[in-house]
This record gives C-alpha cells, structure tokens and sequence, in this order.
C-alpha cells in the first residue's frame, strides 16, 4: 500500500525546483479502489457534494494529528515550532514529498535550524503516507474545513487489505 506522510514545509518551500503544479491537479479521475488519483497518476481527494470525505482523505487527518500535529499544529496550520503543511503539500510535488518524508531534511546553517527527522522506518507514518498527503492537499486548497470531517465514506475491504499488508509488512 503506498502512504501518506507528513513534512516539514519549510523543505516544501525550499524545494523551488520541485515546485508542484499551478494551480494543483486534484481532480479525482480514477480510483484503484483503495484510493482516488488524478490524472498524473498522483493519489487525491474526493469530496462528495454533501462534503462527504473519502476514507483515505479522513485516515489522513487522523494519522496527521497522531503523527504530525505536535510540531507542525492542528489542521495543518503550523506552530511556532514547525511551519505550516497544508500549503507546502501543494508547493512541492508528490515524489519529493514522499522523500522529505522518508529521508528527513536538515537546513542548518547561520540563519536558520530546521531539522525534519526522517519517518523512513515509522509505518504509522509511511503506511499512510499517502492518506497524509490528500489530507494536507485537502485542506490547502480550503476543500475541507479545520477540524475532524464531519462524514466519512466507510472504509473499503481493499483499503483494509493493503493497510494490513503495509503494517505487517
């Protein structure tokens, strides 16, 4: 199963050669039936017309909050210890993001200290990395408001299926 993960944003942002598409593909076009992507194959977010939140996009808020929110805030909104994600999720393309993620970033010199540790071996992390990531896409383009959604679609035997063969892995 391919994950969904948190980053750090400011190695979002310094990745300006790896600035993502604008404005951002996340129209769902296609669903594997564990998870929607969009037209470049990158996995996305579905929001049903009545703001229902597809399962993989709802375990990417939790596994944001279990994971992520105590350096970089609630809601993907930063803290005065981490920057904010939900923005850098659109800045900087999937396959970097799933990098940072993996291999952690440093950016330490005079004027700044930012370390992102690496999640490469952490499966509450890498497991749904891609949740994390249409979570944080999500909610940078405003498409879900702060807080837990208030519907869910049910989570899928598939979803089930590669959730455990990730975990156990």
């Amino acid at each position: 199963m391919k994950a969904v993960a948190p980053v750090l944003a400011f190695a979002l942002l310094a990745a300006g050669s790896s600035l993502a598409e604008n404005p951002p593909n996340v129209a769902a076009v296609r669903n594997d039936g564990v998870r929607w992507f969009n037209s470049d194959d990158v996995p996305t977010y579905k929001i049903g017309e009545d703001g229902t939140v597809d399962w993989p996009t709802f375990s990417g808020f939790r596994r944001y909050h279990a994971e992520c929110h105590v350096c970089h805030g609630p809601d993907g909104e930063g803290s005065t210890y981490a920057p904010a994600l939900k923005k850098s999720a659109l800045a900087l393309n999937y396959y970097d993001f799933v990098g940072v993620v993996a291999g952690g970033r440093q950016k330490v010199n005079a004027a700044a200290n930012q370390v992102m540790p690496s999640f490469g071996t952490n499966r509450n992390v890498m497991c749904y990395l891609d949740d994390i990531y249409t979570y944080l896409r999500a909610r940078g383009t405003d498409a879900i408001p702060r807080g837990r959604p208030a519907k869910k679609e049910a989570k899928s035997d598939a979803y089930t299926a590669a959730e455990k063969s990730c975990m156990e892995g």
